[in-house]
């Protein structure tokens, strides 16, 4: 799957340095929406997302969607449903592996593909991020959010 380099609109949002946004750069790359836009967004759903045995890592409680985003909790999928976005697994617990970051497994379209610990746009078969996330085609999708009118 070929690889091409994007932001998502981070640097001209004034945004600097390596960061764990990868959640943001995502929504902001497929949904084109401005990376300030959904980066104050995705702070709201942290704030809101309540504490579990789960979720206990660095960004809990706080305003930032730099530090990571818990994309299992139900405040997280409500944005995404007001977004327009669908999820599709691929994946089901014991069911292994059965579809790969590379092409020819992946839809057609806008996507927003989750794999292990990492959230990363697909459109039309290219990975658009700030790194090339499918381990050379070996890395497991677990599913995608896809807008429902695309």
């Amino acid at each position: 799957m070929r690889w091409r380099f994007e932001d998502g609109g981070r640097a001209e949002a004034g945004f600097t340095g390596a960061t764990g946004d990868c959640v943001c750069r995502a929504i902001a790359i497929v949904a084109r929406l401005p990376y300030q836009e959904v980066y104050d967004a995705l702070a709201e759903v942290n704030v809101n997302t309540p504490k579990s045995k789960r979720r206990r890592g660095n960004s809990m409680g706080k305003r930032t969607a730099s530090r990571g985003i818990f994309t299992n909790a139900t405040v997280f999928k409500r944005y995404m449903a007001h977004l327009g976005f669908v999820w599709t697994p691929t994946m089901q617990i014991g069911s292994g592996c059965k579809v790969h970051l590379r092409s020819g497994e992946l839809p057609k379209g806008r996507l927003i593909v989750k794999v292990s610990k990492h959230l990363t746009a697909v459109i039309d078969g290219v990975i658009h991020d700030t790194h090339d996330p499918s381990r050379r085609g070996t890395r497991c999708v677990y599913g995608y959010w896809r807008r429902a009118y695309d």
